[in-house]
Formats: C-alpha cells, structure tokens, sequence
C-alpha cells in the first residue's frame, strides 16, 4: 500500500523541525506567537480607532443639527448656514422645500427624500449616504432631527477623513508591524541565547571532564534560577560519582593488596615443598596452605557481602519480623563457652544438654520454657522483634563476635536488652581496645589498626564496614565506646 504524501511531509516537517537547536525553536515559536499577537493588535486597534473616529462625527454633525433645530424653533435662521467643520446643513419645511443650507449645499434636493427622513429620525441614528448623485465625490455621515412647525434639520458630513486615517494607519501598521516583529525577533534571539548560555557553559564543562579530570565541576552560575539547580544538582551527581568511582578503586587496589599476601604464602610453601620433596613435612604444608586458603574464601565472602550491600544501596534484601531474642542466643551457640550471652540482662543457661540451649531468665511477659532444636528453643511473650533480615542480622553478631575473639583474654560477653523504641545489641571483650581518636576510623573499608596488622590476626578489615553497612540499612546506628579494660561494640536498632 502506498504511503500517504501528506503523513510522509508531515513527518518530514517534524523531522526538520527536531533536528533545529533549542534557541532556534524557541525564537521561532516566540516570534510565531509575537507575530500572531502584533496582527490581532492590529486588528483590535484599527476597530477601535474606526469606531472612535465614527463616533466623534456621528456626536459632531448631531452637535450641528441640534443648534440648527434650536435656531429654527427660536425662528433666528439665517439665510445662509455657517459650519467652521466642514459639516453640511440643509434645513427642510412642511413641504419638502429647502429653506435654509450651508454654502455649497444643494438647496433643490434633500440629500434624503421624505421617506428615508422619516425612518432615519424614528431610528435616531446616522447612517451612510453616497454623495456622487449630489456632487459630493464623498460618502456621507448623515444624521436627521424634527423641529418645530414640521421642518426637519438634516447634518451631514463627509466620511472620507475617517477612511483616510484608518488608511494611514493602515498603512502605518503594514510597514510597522513587521519592522517590531524583525526587532523583538531579534532581542529574543538575544534573550534567549543568554538565557541558554549557561546551559552551553554545562555543556562544555561537561566535555571536559573526562577519566583523567574527576575532580573538576561544572560551572554553576550566579542567577539563583532553574540553571543553577541543575548545575548544582550535576555536581552533586559528579561528587557521588568520584566518591563511588574513588571508593572502588580503593576496594580493588586494597583486595589485590590483601589477596597478594596469602597468594604469595601459598606459592612460597608450595614451592618450598615441591622443590625438597624428600624433607616436606606434607601434612603441615597442607594445614599452611588451608591456613592462607580460609583467608581467601573469608575475604571472597566479605568482598561478596560489600558487593551486595552496595548493589542494594542501602535497601534490604528482605524486610521480616526478627526475634532478635532467638537470634543471638542461636547464633552464639557456635562459639561455645567463648561468648557468653545475656538477654534483658539475664544470662543463658549452658546445661550439659548436647549443645543445646534453652532461656533460664526472665523477660518481660509470660515466658515458656522448651527444650530442642535452636530455632524452637524457646520463646518469650515479650520478645525483642525488629523488621530486617534474619540473615544480615546474624552477619553482624559474627563479625562483631569474630573481632572481639581476636583480641580478648576472656570470654566475650553479648547483651541483648530493649532501651525506649531500640534494641540495644553490645558486644564487649577485655582487650586492649582501641584510641578514641580509631574508633570512627576503623568502620572504612580495609582499615586495620597497625598492631592488628603486625600481629596478622586474620582480619581484613572489612568486617566492621560491613557491620555498620548492614546496620544502616536496617535504620539503626553503631558505635564503639570503651569498656575498662577493652572495648564495647554498640548496635542500635528501631524494634518493629
């Protein structure tokens, strides 16, 4: 089927349209709109200058005929009529005979013959009359009264100077109005790309940041107006994105640094035992090479866990009621003795039970004491819930855990209580803690404090960023305060 003409130049059309820059566009559409505006002023302004100027005879030549029927009713015509405006005056008796008339006015024939007299006075308004077949080369503003005695006074005047100033203006509108069209075209031609100036400044700023220019802005100019929110804005987004481009740099220059040393410890034993094979000690090479092997799968999982948490931006994977009284105690069992858990100020009674433990305290509500499987071992009328995910949550009782282990004496105590609307969750040990000064520091990525590092403890330093990470995207808030002796890990969250 063949395409229409008419659809195939309308796309056309549209397509050039399109392909025009925004300051043409908007001139264009400007100036359709001016030039649309000027012709209907034009229009307006002729109407009214007609009507202003047919109005001002119609009150001049009915001004005449009144003081005409005034002097006829008083009987003090004279013989000849008088008019300084141009205004021609017949006046009419009983019979139709012209008594009196203005110099140069017919005094045979009534510009109106009897009939059109009488309709115009019972009209009361002027009316046109063609003058040719009086020999007035004009048409005329005509306009009838009765006086006295039967006469009739009839005033009438030549519309032509109306027509020639509605002519000149006419004229005047022709030449003028596209001569200001031409103009204001032009100034907004002018407005408009002074207006766009700042845009074309963004655009080259923008050209010049490239990969080796991150930390250049885009100009922002001085009108507090649209222009500057969007600057204002793009350098935002820029900052995020040098900030999120210079934080991953930072991951993967500080992996590659983390996962050199236990690569290297690998290749080094295993090149020592493949080099003297008949003295290799091969059981104690392999626990080496678990060793180093467990540091890489802990660091593969910490980098995996960062990953995730950044791909969510600060969303959680899950949103669930966690009964976070359910949750230390089980996620503590794995630690043994090591850790000792106390819910609502309360410890957990560790009975010879095979691993199993069940609540000996007291909380809030009616408390049932059972016996089984962790997940149902026991549970409270009061218990602690907050909305997240079970999984996270129990991430961050590791890694807090796993930290405090590398440096206690003792074993490290976990609490669990309620204060207001939060769930207060502290992990403490008796170590030698950190300076106050570290303890914001230590939550970045990769961050270990330099006797952690000489010791080697096994740590990356990703465990706290991922605990407070992951705290934040459950709305609560982490912090590390001192315990005398040691160090005290402080874990707020909202309860559901």
């Amino acid at each position: 089927m063949a395409a229409d003409p008419a659809a195939h130049g309308a796309r056309r059309t549209v397509g050039w349209w399109r392909r025009k820059s925004l300051r043409f566009r908007l001139t264009a559409v400007a100036s359709a709109v001016l030039a649309v505006a000027l012709v209907v002023s034009a229009y307006v302004m002729i109407g009214v200058l007609g009507n202003s100027l047919i109005t001002t005879i119609d009150d001049s030549i009915y001004q005449r005929a009144r003081d005409a029927v005034s002097l006829a009713d008083a009987g003090r015509l004279p013989d000849e009529l008088t008019s300084a405006d141009g205004t021609l005056l017949q006046v009419i008796d009983a019979a139709g005979r012209i008594t009196h008339a203005t110099t140069g006015t017919d005094r045979l024939v009534p510009l109106l013959d009897a009939g059109d007299r009488r309709k115009a006075i019972d009209s009361g308004q002027a009316r046109y009359l063609d003058g040719e077949p009086y020999g007035i080369p004009h048409v005329l503003r005509v306009r009838v009264l009765s006086a006295d005695r039967g006469q009739t006074v009839l005033a009438a005047r030549p519309f032509s100077e109306v027509q020639t100033s509605i002519s000149t203006a006419g004229h005047v509108l022709i030449v003028g109005t596209p001569l200001l069209l031409i103009l204001l075209a032009a100034a907004s031609w002018v407005i408009i790309g002074g207006t766009l100036r700042p845009i074309a400044a963004l655009r080259r700023g923008a050209d010049e940041i490239t990969g080796t220019a991150r930390s250049r802005r885009l100009p922002v100019p001085e009108a507090h107006d649209e222009v500057h929110s969007l600057a204002t804005t793009l350098n935002a987004m820029l900052a995020r994105l040098e900030k999120a481009d210079t934080r991953q740099r930072a991951l993967v220059s500080d992996a590659a640094h983390e996962l050199r040393s236990p690569l290297a410890s690998i290749r080094l034993q295993l090149e020592v035992a493949l080099g003297y094979p008949e003295g290799q000690d091969w059981r104690e090479t392999a626990e080496g090479v678990l060793e180093d092997t467990m540091r890489l799968y802990r660091l593969a999982e910490d980098l995996l866990a960062l990953a995730r948490l950044d791909e969510r931006d600060g969303a959680l994977a899950r949103k669930e009621p966690v009964e976070l009284d359910q949750l230390v105690p089980q996620t503590a069992e794995r630690y043994g003795e090591a850790v000792t858990v106390k819910v609502a100020g309360a410890p957990i009674d560790r009975p010879g039970n095979g691993g199993r433990a069940h609540k000996a305290i007291e909380t809030p509500g009616d408390v049932r004491r059972t016996s089984g499987t962790p997940k149902d071992a026991w549970r409270a009328a009061g218990a602690i819930v907050v909305t997240g995910d079970a999984l996270d949550l129990g991430r961050v009782l590791v890694n807090l855990v796993d930290n405090a282990l590398r440096h206690t004496s003792a074993a490290v105590v976990v609490e669990l209580r309620t204060e207001g609307a939060d769930a207060i969750l502290t992990v403490t040990d008796d170590g030698p803690g950190i300076p106050e000064p570290d303890r914001e520091r230590v939550f970045d990525r990769f961050t270990r404090l330099d006797s952690a590092r000489s010791r080697d403890e096994g740590g990356a330093g990703l465990g706290l960023a991922i605990v407070r990470e992951t705290v934040h995207a459950h709305g609560g808030a982490v912090h590390l305060e001192d315990a005398s002796p040691g160090l005290r890990a402080v874990v707020r969250l909202p309860l559901s």
